[in-house]
């Protein structure tokens, strides 16, 4: 092996470096990799060629330089926050977040680790989380706009109305804003308030149709106020701008299931299911397909695991009814007839009461 003291070695580092400062990333690329092939626990040259690679959007191979890059050299905070990032592109956000997280607590005053931190548990659906990580920050920046509305629509996806309203209010004392119309949306379509929401959620897209998950939730309203094939479209926009946005992937899976273009569904909904695996309604959507598809089987282990971590998902009994019945297992699809029956019974009794049911 070539010692990395030796003048070839030393140049090709020397001569990657200055291509890279020069914006040349992609020349730079094969002399890191030759330098490293000669000096393969460089923390600087792995970093280097993680940056690299990153720039060229080769986020697989950017991780892999900035992992080793950190096992040498551990609790580096410059590349613990590029690997995070290289995560965030690649659209691994649980592996983003844990990153931006080690970032934040080493240097708690910096803004961008923290604004990633909670966009990514916003991704993820940790809606309490971002509540507890930002709330501080916005009583001492109640002017930051961009921690009010991460706050703001943390609060109102959680469903804590009253709370998000307060940020809400703060961001309009700027004049009416995209940012402020997509809560305000988010707020109605909670309330099952679905043409008021379309009419903010529409003011929303037109102020900034680039706002991210805008187009999300605009299809929700056009898909609550009967215009399926238009909400697509806004879905679909949803994800040119990010393919990992959960209720686009979510719900647009729902529609193609109903359209029965299963392939396409299925890739949908397992984007939904990499970022928020435990979800109930896109699980019980998968062995929907499943069933509709024959295997009913498939559709009933899953179905199985659904009703017992979620009792009264009415929905899920039904289906698992129907697939014990294809099975030939009648007494079990009886059973299930008997808890829908049951469940069904309960949540009228308690619309009559006037209880709201969600």
């Amino acid at each position: 092996m070539v010692l990395a003291q030796s003048p070839e070695a030393e140049d090709l580092l020397k001569q990657a470096i200055q291509l890279h400062q020069s914006g040349q990333v992609a020349a730079a690329i094969p002399f890191y990799e030759k330098y490293l092939s000669q000096k393969p626990e460089s923390p600087l040259a792995l970093s280097n060629l993680g940056a690299a690679y990153a720039r060229s959007a080769r986020y697989k191979d950017a991780i892999a330089q900035y992992t080793k890059a950190l096992k040498l050299q551990p609790g580096n905070v410059p590349v613990e926050m590029n690997l995070g990032l290289a995560y965030y592109k690649a659209g691994q956000i649980a592996e983003a977040a844990a990153r931006f997280e080690k970032v934040h607590k080493a240097m708690p005053a910096e803004t961008q680790p923290l604004l990633l931190l909670a966009d990514c548990l916003l991704r993820l659906g940790k809606y309490s989380q971002v509540d507890t990580l930002l709330t501080p920050v916005f009583r001492n920046r109640p002017d930051d706009r961009a921690v009010a509305y991460l706050l703001g629509t943390a609060l109102i996806r959680d469903q804590k109305t009253e709370r998000g309203q307060t940020v809400i209010d703060r961001i309009l004392r700027d004049g009416d804003s995209a940012e402020a119309r997509l809560l305000l949306g988010v707020t109605k379509l909670n309330a099952h308030e679905y043409p008021a929401a379309l009419e903010d959620l529409r003011k929303a897209v037109e102020l900034n149709p680039k706002l991210p998950d805008v187009y999300a939730y605009y299809g929700q309203a056009l898909q609550s106020t009967g215009d399926p094939a238009a909400a697509a479209d806004a879905y679909r926009k949803a994800l040119e701008a990010d393919p990992m946005q959960f209720q686009a992937n979510l719900e647009l899976g729902v529609l193609l299931k109903d359209e029965q273009k299963y392939d396409l569904a299925i890739e949908h909904l397992q984007r939904a299911l990499q970022l928020r695996p435990g979800h109930l309604d896109g699980r019980y959507q998968v062995a929907a397909i499943e069933l509709q598809r024959g295997r009913a089987d498939v559709a009933r282990q899953q179905l199985e695991r659904i009703v017992k971590e979620a009792p009264g998902f009415t929905a899920a009994h039904v289906t698992l009814a129907t697939a014990y019945y294809r099975l030939q297992r009648k007494a079990d699809g009886d059973r299930e007839r008997a808890i829908v029956q049951k469940l069904t019974a309960e949540t009228q009794a308690k619309q009559q009461k006037g209880i709201n049911i969600k």
